[in-house]
């Protein structure tokens, strides 16, 4: 736990930069309660939990990329003790310590690490969730670890109802491991339940299935990276192979790993759904595999070479940091995200005059003013109709074409704040259209900067406004 805190909290602020997911909590968490519950019945219901959490801890204290990101840190160190443990009850010291910091150095693991978003959340829920199935499973539970499960259970569900994909995980532990009827009775009717509390959040959520509708579908080379996962728990696996039939380290880290994969993988061939960070809690089991493949070749070396086993595990984690000690520089620089919607807040303090307009191309790109409101004071937000917070809405509500056209055309300057080309998305939507046409025909562009995936332009008025 202490090792992935550690990994959490270097360089957690990330420069002071934040991308545009993790723009959406903020703007949100800093909103009132009723303005939460308002957004929440038009966008966004699926992390409304995780929202309402955020807000709590940013009353409590004050926006900060530490309060963003922290908990999270917090989490994925819950996540690992958890790995840690169970890999202790099920193959011993060393496999259960080699799975615990294990887990913190897996590349996806390190990026959301440090994300302020619920997915960290999720995996340490998992991760306790499978920690009392364990335990149960060895016949060292009673009712009350059976409530805490569902419990956990339930609570990952409304933070992403995907995490009920753990269930059938679980499902396929206990089958493996020969469960008792009597864990089944209990297993079902404590699975069953949290199902049930998570149902209205499924349904309602479909509502606003729009809001998935930009993930590409599914292609072969995207199931790359789940080949590659699972080959290497595979490889864990086989060392188990002595306890296999039982309850074992493969028996619950294997469809751990594998089955939110799979599942995932046929979801999207219905709906396109596949993003690793929906199933992060899976890489849990890649963990405990890992874990066990480490802690064989320590009981390997033992009876031989009894002080030479002793620095398996340390020679281990030392190659595996300075292997990945490029990726772990990058995932935590600003770079690493898609864009910093902070970047251009200083440049737009810089460039923007009392009484200029702004507009953003797409409506999503105003999260910049959301989080950064001080860098716009002055500004007129021309397109804009109704207000995020108003609306209940993350981008709030424009104005119909007509009108954002003849709002522009009076204009002397324009501010726009878009994508960089590297990251911008073709522009589709009518009003978008209508903004760059109008910007190309009557204004001619006099600044553009461009940081870190955000882009402002000053485009001054050709011949007199009017």
């Amino acid at each position: 736990m202490m090792w992935t805190f550690c990994l959490g909290l270097w360089g957690l602020s990330r420069q002071d930069s934040v991308w545009r997911d993790e723009a959406a909590t903020w703007q949100v968490a800093q909103r009132s309660t009723a303005e939460i519950w308002h957004m929440l019945g038009n966008v966004d219901v699926v992390h409304g939990c995780y929202y309402l959490l955020m807000h709590a801890l940013f009353e409590c204290f004050g926006a900060s990329t530490t309060t963003l990101r922290l908990p999270s840190v917090l989490a994925t160190g819950v996540a690992a003790a958890c790995v840690g443990g169970i890999g202790h009850r099920l193959a011993g010291m060393w496999a259960g310590l080699a799975g615990g910091l294990a887990l913190g150095l897996l590349p996806a693991v390190q990026f959301y690490l440090q994300e302020g978003r619920p997915y960290a959340l999720v995996a340490a829920g998992a991760g306790i969730s499978t920690s009392l199935l364990v335990i149960l499973l060895q016949g060292r539970g009673r009712t009350a670890h059976w409530a805490a499960y569902g419990g956990t259970v339930l609570m990952c569900g409304l933070l992403n109802w995907l995490s009920l994909m753990i269930l059938p995980a679980h499902l396929a532990t206990l089958v493996w491991s020969r469960a008792r009827h009597g864990v089944w009775k209990r297993w079902i009717t404590a699975a069953a339940a949290a199902t049930a509390g998570v149902l209205p959040l499924v349904l309602f959520s479909r509502r606003q299935s729009v809001q998935v509708s930009w993930i590409p579908p599914l292609t072969w080379h995207m199931l790359i990276g789940p080949a590659v996962l699972l080959v290497i728990g595979a490889a864990g696996a086989l060392l188990d192979r002595p306890r296999a039939r039982g309850l074992s380290v493969t028996a619950v880290g294997l469809p751990l790993l594998a089955v939110p994969q799979i599942g995932l993988v046929g979801l999207s061939l219905i709906q396109p759904l596949f993003l690793d960070r929906y199933i992060m809690f899976s890489l849990l089991g890649l963990a405990l595999l890992i874990g066990r493949g480490i802690g064989s070749a320590v009981q390997a070396l033992r009876p031989r070479h009894p002080r030479a086993s002793l620095w398996v595990l340390p020679a281990v984690i030392a190659v595996a940091m300075v292997a990945l000690l490029p990726q772990s520089l990058a995932k935590r620089s600003p770079s690493s995200r898609v864009d910093d919607v902070l970047a251009v807040a200083s440049d737009i303090r810089r460039l923007k005059e009392t009484g200029d307009a702004v507009l953003f191309v797409p409506s999503a790109r105003r999260d910049t003013k959301s989080v950064s409101p001080s860098a716009f004071s002055g500004l007129r937000d021309i397109a804009l109709a109704q207000g995020p917070e108003e609306s209940g809405t993350l981008k709030g509500l424009e104005a119909d074409p007509g009108r954002i056209r003849a709002a522009m055309l009076v204009q002397r300057w324009i501010l726009l704040v878009t994508d960089t080309p590297g990251v911008a998305k073709p522009v589709t939507a009518e009003r978008d259209r209508m903004k760059i046409s109008v910007l190309e025909k009557y204004f001619t562009a006099v600044a553009d900067k461009q940081v870190r995936g955000r882009r402002v332009t000053v485009y001054e008025r050709r011949g007199p406004a009017r």
